[in-house]
């Protein structure tokens, strides 16, 4: 056993005879996990709120991908997602300039709460794909820690810039047209420019949803698999192409709307703790 896994029993034990105010936080628990747990994969409440037992690990690199950030240990998932991932790569590899894809943060090897960053990422249906084309298939640890991906955005996101390509239009496009994907968040102007640039079947279009950032990659966000009751979908996406909800977000951010001074000021985030998570989550730490 590393001394990781030691530590993490040890806040386990601690955590689970705590009283609810002093109790660890669940992204400490979780966080300190450097492997998946034995169980057979599932994802285990929603995406925001949840785990992930079983989770496999995307290799460091394939023929037509490369796992960025080795550091963070975020390159675990469960099944459906690293065989999405793997099969997008193939795809990319396909496209001119492109030899395959980098992959940014998946989830935790027990998912959960992640010390930084994200609020979602913990069910193992979330990947992020970074928006600087996939060139080279051979970098090194280092490398992959110091390179930076590229933005897409101009004028806070309501347009592209001169980095966005029809290869991203292309590839946004193969991934939303996947029967396993949800959703897809990206900038709202990328959203935006696809909905004028597409002239075929613009059924794809619905599954991509303007958000606030997404211009250095997209997220992509995996339906529960087939099977696993324990794991919350998120609601499905508005009818309609959701072309002019993107407009409508691109003109809020040209000529935002005066606040409203009657919208309550939102109540301070509380962090997680295991009570909050799913029961089951606490066998994910176990074993």
């Amino acid at each position: 056993m590393t001394l990781a896994r030691l530590f993490a029993c040890l806040m386990l034990v601690v955590t689970l005879a705590a009283p609810a105010g002093a109790q660890t936080l669940a992204k400490q628990l979780f966080g300190a996990k450097d492997s998946a747990s034995e169980h057979r994969p599932a994802a285990i409440g929603s995406y925001a709120k949840g785990c992930a037992a079983g989770a496999v690990q995307l290799p460091e690199t394939g023929p037509t991908w490369q796992a960025m950030r080795l550091s963070r240990n975020r390159n675990w998932g469960l099944p459906d997602t690293i065989d999405f991932v793997t099969d997008l790569s193939r795809f990319a590899a396909r496209l001119p300039g492109w030899n395959g894809l980098y992959v940014g943060d998946i989830s935790q090897p027990r998912g959960g709460p992640m010390l930084s960053g994200h609020r979602s990422h913990q069910l193992g249906l979330d990947a992020d794909i970074w928006m600087l084309p996939g060139t080279r298939m051979d970098l090194s640890r280092q490398q992959r820690e110091n390179i930076s991906s590229i933005s897409l955005r101009r004028a806070n996101g309501a347009y592209v810039n001169d980095n966005w390509t029809r290869q991203h239009h292309e590839l946004l496009k193969a991934a939303a047209s996947d029967k396993r994907v949800a959703r897809i968040f990206v900038f709202p102007g990328a959203k935006v420019q696809m909905c004028k640039d597409e002239t075929g079947n613009r059924r794809w279009l619905r599954k991509i949803r303007p958000w606030w950032g997404h211009h250095y990659h997209f997220h992509v966000r995996l339906s529960c698999p087939r099977g696993m009751r324990a794991c919350v979908d998120q609601a499905p996406p508005p009818p309609g192409d959701g072309c002019d909800e993107a407009q409508a977000w691109v003109n809020n951010i040209l000529n935002p709307p005066p606040p409203d001074p009657n919208v309550p000021k939102p109540a301070p985030r509380r962090e997680y703790v295991l009570a909050d998570l799913p029961d089951q989550c606490a066998a994910v730490l176990q074993d």
